[in-house]
Parts: C-alpha cells; sequence; structure tokens
C-alpha cells in the first residue's frame, strides 16, 4: 500500500473515531470543527453574578442638598427621606454596588457637610469640588452631571451683568455653604458683598422683595422653586457664573471607606458616565417635582 493510502486510511478511521461521540478531547474536538458559533449577547443583557458583600458594610446612608429639585428635595410624603433625580440614581448605584444605600434628609445643605465631615453619613449625592472638601471627603470621578450656576435679578429691575465685576457695589445674596467654583468664590469672598441665607426660598423672596440686588444659584433648582412659589418675576442674566460638575463623595470617615468599596464606586460611576442614563433620572426628577407642586 503506497504511502498516500495509508494516509486516507488514517484520516478515515480517526474520523469514525471521532464521531463516536463521548464527554472527553474527542467530542471536544468535534465540537471545535463541526459546531456553528452561537450568537453573540450584549454585555448589558446580562446582570451577571451579584457583587459580593463587603464585610461591616451592610447599608450606605447617603444626603445631599435638600433645596435642589430636580435633583433632590424632600419628599412630602416621607419627609425624612429624599427623592429627585439623584436619589434615582442613588438606588441605581446600590444595585450596581450590591450594597442599599438609604438617601436620607438629615438637615439642610450646611448640616449634611457637617454629617459628612463627621461620618454620620456615607455619601453625599452630588456635591461640587472645593480643596477644603478635600479635607472630609474622597471625590469620584468623572462628574455624573454638569450644571450652571448663573446670576438672578428682579425682571423689572435687571442689573447690567457681563462681567463678575458688574456686580461689585450691588447687594447679593445665596444660600449659605454654596460653592460656585474656586475661582468665582475667592472673587467673591474678596470684592463681592452676598449675604447667605439658609433656603433657597428666603434668597429667592429677598430678591422679589427688593432686599438684595441679584441671587447666585444653578438655574435649574431656582427656576423650579420660583415657578412653584410665585411673586414677581425673575430672570437670570448671562454669561453664567460657572459651569460646573456634581460629583458622588464618600465621607473619609465612613466605616465603608474602603479600597473595595471605593473601587466599586469608580466603576460604576465610570458606567454611569458610559451609559448616560443620568438625563433619564433628571427627566423622572423634573416631572415628579412638577407633580408635587400641582397638588
Amino acid at each position: 500500500m503506497s504511502f498516500r493510502s495509508l494516509a486516507a486510511l488514517s484520516a478515515a478511521l480517526i474520523g469514525l473515531a471521532l464521531w463516536g461521540g463521548g464527554t472527553g478531547p474527542r467530542a471536544l474536538l468535534v465540537g471545535a470543527a463541526m459546531a456553528q458559533p452561537a450568537p453573540s449577547t450584549p454585555a448589558s443583557a446580562s446582570a451577571g453574578p451579584a457583587p459580593a458583600p463587603i464585610p461591616g458594610c451592610p447599608l450606605l446612608v447617603a444626603s445631599g442638598n435638600p433645596q435642589y429639585p430636580p435633583y433632590l428635595w424632600r419628599d412630602p410624603a416621607d419627609d425624612q427621606k429624599l427623592v429627585g433625580a439623584n436619589a434615582d440614581l442613588m438606588q441605581w448605584l446600590a444595585a450596581e454596588l450590591g450594597i442599599p444605600i438609604e438617601t436620607r434628609y438629615v438637615g439642610p445643605w450646611g448640616r449634611v457637610q457637617e454629617e459628612m465631615r463627621a461620618g454620620r453619613i456615607d455619601l453625599i449625592a452630588g456635591a461640587f469640588f472645593t480643596l477644603p472638601r478635600t479635607e472630609y471627603m474622597d471625590y469620584f470621578h468623572p462628574a455624573f452631571r454638569e450644571t450652571r450656576s448663573v446670576v438672578w435679578s428682579r425682571a423689572t429691575a435687571p442689573v447690567p451683568y457681563k462681567r463678575w465685576s458688574d456686580l461689585a457695589g450691588r447687594q447679593g445674596v445665596t444660600v449659605i455653604n454654596n460653592s460656585f467654583g474656586v475661582e468665582f468664590d475667592n472673587y467673591a469672598r474678596q470684592s463681592l458683598k452676598i449675604t447667605q441665607v439658609a433656603s433657597i426660598e428666603q434668597a429667592i423672596q429677598m430678591l422679589q422683595r427688593g432686599r438684595a440686588d441679584y441671587l447666585i444659584y444653578e438655574d435649574t433648582p431656582a427656576e423650579a422653586y420660583a415657578t412653584r412659589n410665585g411673586g414677581p418675576a425673575i430672570r437670570p442674566l448671562m454669561p453664567a457664573v460657572a459651569h460646573e460638575g456634581l460629583f458622588l463623595t464618600l465621607s473619609h470617615r465612613s466605616r465603608c471607606n474602603t479600597p473595595e468599596l471605593r473601587g466599586r464606586l469608580s466603576r460604576a460611576i465610570y458606567k454611569l458616565s458610559q451609559e448616560r442614563v443620568m438625563a433619564r433620572f433628571v427627566e423622572q426628577g423634573f416631572t415628579l417635582w412638577r407633580k408635587q407642586s400641582a397638588l
């Protein structure tokens, strides 16, 4: 028998052996050679295994500025709870982390920062970046939402505003412990006269009643409150004072502040930026605010 014939006979015998089935290497070779590839499944379609618990961290407590629609405000049905876009974000985050998150009302914005410094809350669901705040909390990048802070004036008495220096010599008002970016904060501290009050509603009323010439606050929350409360019209002036990102932060004194949790938070915030779900949460927040305001 020629060498070519022997080769052909050997190949035929091997093929018959492989087609005999079984669960060993022969069956795997058949699968590799004969099976058609299965359709791929998008990664987002599979929830994947639940994250393992983190020892000593059964629950995370979040809070934030409670006068901040559509992002956060007190729930009329439960005044110890915060609702809004950032509260929805916390629930999304809880699923990503595998750790329940409660978004609680703990007081006005100034008190929230004190609670964070003391470690009595774990997370702030939306804070601007300032250097002093890095002394007591970690920031997670990127920002989950970009915001715009503007100058507000009475529609009947607009301030001639084109640059920050146009505000010099006039009485301003804002909410205590608010930040509008490091650069503007430093300028305001040195060159402007701005009274700080406890709530955005009080600040708007001072502007409407002529006790202040202008208000510094973010455009969306100020508009939400002004529309709901009525009174003399106020309007934003351009250009904006600052464009600032809202960040998730974790208290240095949180019992849950471990490398494992920081890693999970970093990965979740990155995923959030890629999936672009925050816009949906903001729209849901607007809808809920309008619905509750109409009651």
